[in-house]
């Protein structure tokens, strides 16, 4: 079928949520939510990382959902210290699959956006994989990450100024299984000098939907 792309507006808690959905080429097999880094350092569902990310999911055949937290460009709303931003979050993912009941979910962000993503995945038990992407250790409180149980995919700069490799090295070792971790050698948090390879770690993420999560999986450290 014709890939389907379609700007949205959902009805979140502060307001309307800006969102952009983005269909594979084939039926999809998995949807996927993306959160984007923190809006106070500029952060929107456009970041680079972002889209990559969706890029590299939606072609190896989920349907991506992205959404803009509230307060940042046309969405509703101020921003809400994480507090607000995991409700847009929950808003988001009900859209999603209220439009492809059934499909496995997959929960993923970027940055401040992975925080959210995991703290998502954290109480929904019912959802099937959670991507984790420069998880920033730099910000305390982590406790939430225990009760992430399902399939757990990290994607990480060895040079990632937000979270020090040793420092984010000792943090996913006190994390439960399954989990699987991916370091990608690249410049700085935002994966400078290595998106290409970056995008080729997300789609291997993509591709192992069926398959099973092995730890760890380690590139370029």
């Amino acid at each position: 079928m014709p890939r389907r792309m379609e700007s949205l507006f959902l009805p979140g808690s502060a307001g309307r949520l800006e969102a952009l959905l983005e269909e594979p080429e084939e039926t999809p097999v998995e949807a996927a939510l993306i959160c984007h880094p923190h809006p106070k350092g500029g952060g929107t569902m456009h970041n680079k990382v972002i889209y990559r990310m969706a890029r590299a999911l939606r072609q190896t055949g989920a349907v991506v959902l992205r959404f803009n937290y509230r307060g940042v460009n046309l969405s509703e709303g101020v921003y809400d210290q994480g507090v607000g931003e995991l409700d847009d979050a929950r808003v988001a993912l009900a859209d999603l699959q209220a439009r492809y009941p059934g499909l496995p979910v997959l929960v993923g962000g970027f940055s401040f956006g992975s925080r959210i993503a995991l703290r998502l995945a954290a109480e929904r038990g019912d959802l099937q994989r959670a991507l984790a992407v420069g998880f920033p250790t730099t910000i305390p409180g982590t406790e939430y990450l225990q009760a992430v149980t399902m399939p757990k995919y990290f994607v990480h700069s060895t040079h990632d100024e937000f979270g020090p490799a040793p420092e984010f090295a000792a943090l996913y070792e006190t994390l439960s299984e399954p989990k699987q971790l991916t370091w990608v050698n690249a410049e700085d948090h935002f994966f400078k000098g290595a998106l290409d390879e970056f995008e080729a770690a997300i789609a291997a993420v993509g591709r192992a939907r069926a398959g099973s999560v092995q730890s760890p999986a380690v590139s370029g450290l």
